[in-house]
């Protein structure tokens, strides 16, 4: 493994402390880095890693939290670059998802040692992403999810913001229609919120569903209505299984394809970030990414 590139968010919750540690750690399990870039301006992440890209640097490895992957993966995705993570953000979703250790020293160990799985993405338009996509609560929670209050309370900041966002949010009518015909289009007088998930967790370690995954080629959906308070409490007991898509105010569907409008238009909140408004499709790109990760990780099949 020679010619790597370390880019590390250094305005990630655990960034700046990381980076010369990362450099120590990997350099003594053998593996060549090439460039290395501590990133104090989390802006310049894209142009960071597209140009390592170009210039032939492989794998990737890319130190920060679930948005450094996020914005990351457009210029990764079905081109044969690798990524190597260190989870060193505040949720680490896509980290918990395939099973990458948060120890810094275990995830270093991981990308020197590791195996190469593919896993999906999910699409918003032309948007890729990670873990979910949503309207409505999701993106309250986000308005209201400040650095401080993540770096204070670390992934406590996540349930915080949407308790503060439900407090304010204003129910929206919406429709869901589906491409490949896989379901019947559903309309919604006052909807909370619509997600759109593609990995296994989210907002800190709760589940998008039971039995997703992220090589599945499916994405998971969920429309939660504006129901009674009672069950509106019984979703929030059961976020960090997945069990609350079994709420009778809760619609889950299943799907590589799922069409999104709403009333009135609303932006959408993909992986932490405000880049997309409704309408919009949301699909799966397939086998989209490489990752190293544990030689004992199962969350993805398809090991290359």
């Amino acid at each position: 493994m020679t010619g790597a590139a370390l880019i590390v968010n250094a305005r990630s919750r655990t960034g700046e402390k990381a980076f010369e540690e990362a450099s120590r750690l990997l350099d003594s399990l053998g593996v060549e880095i090439g460039v290395s870039y501590a990133l104090h301006d989390p802006t310049r992440l894209t142009e960071t890693v597209r140009e390592a890209v170009s210039e032939g640097h492989d794998p990737i490895i890319l130190g920060g939290g679930d948005g450094s992957v996020s914005s990351a993966v457009d210029f990764l995705a079905h081109n044969g670059v690798t990524l190597g993570l260190l989870p060193l953000g505040t949720a680490n979703d896509f980290a918990r998802t395939l099973e990458i250790p948060s120890s810094l020293e275990a995830a270093c160990e991981t990308i020197a040692r590791g195996k190469v799985v593919d896993v999906d993405l999910g699409l918003v338009g032309d948007n890729l992403y990670v873990n979910v996509a949503s309207v409505g609560l999701g993106v309250e929670a986000t308005r209201s999810l400040s650095p401080r209050l993540k770096k204070s309370i670390g992934p406590l900041a996540y349930p915080v913001a949407a308790i503060q966002a439900f407090i304010k949010h204003e129910p929206f009518t919406g429709r869901l229609s589906f491409p490949d015909g896989d379901h019947e289009p559903v309309d919604y007088g006052r909807l909370l919120q619509v997600a759109v998930g593609n990995g296994r967790f989210y907002g800190g370690g709760m589940v998008v569903a039971p039995g997703s995954g992220i090589d599945d080629q499916i994405l998971d959906v969920y429309a939660i209505k504006l129901g009674r308070r009672r069950d509106l409490l019984g979703i929030a007991r059961y976020l960090k299984s997945g069990d609350f898509v079994r709420n009778e105010s809760v619609d889950h569907f299943r799907t590589s394809r799922v069409l999104l409008e709403t009333e009135p238009e609303l932006q959408i909140n993909v992986d932490g970030e405000l880049v997309a408004t409704t309408p919009e499709e949301f699909s799966v790109a397939a086998n989209a990414l490489h990752v190293i990760v544990p030689q004992t990780s199962t969350a993805a099949r398809y090991d290359k």
